[in-house]
């Protein structure tokens, strides 16, 4: 690969740690200096901003390109903010991975579900509503025919406030979960123990992929999970492909489970996936790979542009 040089990269983050470090060396191998920055640092100036936006550090000249490592949560009017600037940065001709229409439609739950149902990707049958009432009946319906549901928190991620409802009882008041009830069918793994699949899709293509193996019936690494290698199954990548296509990300973190008909399902799509575990069965460098999409796709293709 040649070396681009005088390049700069914003790395959206609060907390670069692990990841946020591979990244830099990623892009500096690649000859893209990066810098840590986050959205709450940020604001809008029309009379001194570049296109009315203000980035610390980069007040002369904006960055070549941005990698979304997080979004802090906040108030509506806060989040709606930071999510203003990954919308306008394109439109000033800054490349943002992923995209903040991506990361909205990952980030919601409801959406996520509808956007796979809708392109025919197998993912378990879900229910959101905002009534305690119809939850309750619903929960009712699907134990008498033999199920369990999942009561998820609509943002969320790393398996935090997942619980298993096996009785009306189980039911949580609704202000626990922001008075939204996402709902899916409990699917058990084909294994008979607890175990999932993550894939990372980059640019289109499974490029990584890890069987976890939980410690109870939540397999995010995140919640004591243990990682192995994935075997090489064809249908498990198309899939995988076929969600991120589904809702036009990047990149993607998707995760999937054989059920136990056999049956591989979609259960989550994320946007902004961590991929500490995954690198630790895999041999390639997750980091260069990602740092090469963006630098091969959008700085070099937006380069293209401007000299034709």
């Amino acid at each position: 690969m040649s070396i681009v040089n005088q390049g700069r990269i914003a790395i959206f983050t609060d907390d670069p740690g692990w990841h946020g470090k591979r990244l830099k060396q990623a892009f500096a191998a690649r000859g893209y200096q990066a810098q840590y920055l986050s959205l709450t640092d940020c604001r809008i100036d029309l009379e001194q901003g570049i296109g009315g936006v203000v980035l610390p550090g980069f007040e002369q000249r904006l960055p070549d390109g941005v990698f979304v490592r997080g979004v802090p949560g906040g108030t509506l009017e806060q989040v709606i903010l930071r999510l203003d600037f990954l919308h306008v940065l394109p439109a000033i001709g800054v490349p943002v991975y992923n995209p903040a229409r991506a990361i909205e439609k990952s980030v919601d739950k409801a959406m996520t579900s509808l956007l796979l149902h809708q392109a025919g990707i197998p993912t378990p049958p879900t229910w959101v509503a905002e009534s305690a009432a119809q939850a309750r009946a619903l929960l009712m319906r699907e134990v008498a025919r033999g199920h369990e549901l999942v009561l998820k928190p609509l943002f969320g991620s790393q398996g935090a406030g997942l619980r298993r409802l096996a009785q009306p009882a189980d039911l949580p008041p609704a202000e626990e979960y922001h008075n939204v009830y996402y709902l899916q069918r409990y699917v058990g793994a084909a294994a008979g123990g607890w175990e999932d699949y993550r894939v990372l899709v980059i640019g289109g293509v499974s490029r990584a992929a890890m069987t976890r193996k939980g410690v109870n019936w939540i397999n995010n690494v995140a919640q004591g999970a243990a990682c192995e290698a994935a075997p090489n199954d064809p249908e498990l990548f198309r899939l995988a492909e076929a969600a991120t296509r589904a809702l036009d990300m990047d990149y993607a973190g998707v995760d999937l489970l054989r059920d136990r008909s056999g049956r591989l399902t979609v259960l989550e799509v994320n946007s902004i996936p961590a991929w500490r575990g995954l690198q630790s069965v895999v041999s390639g460098d997750i980091a260069g790979m990602l740092a090469d999409d963006l630098i091969d796709r959008h700085l070099r293709q937006a380069a293209r542009e401007r000299c034709a």
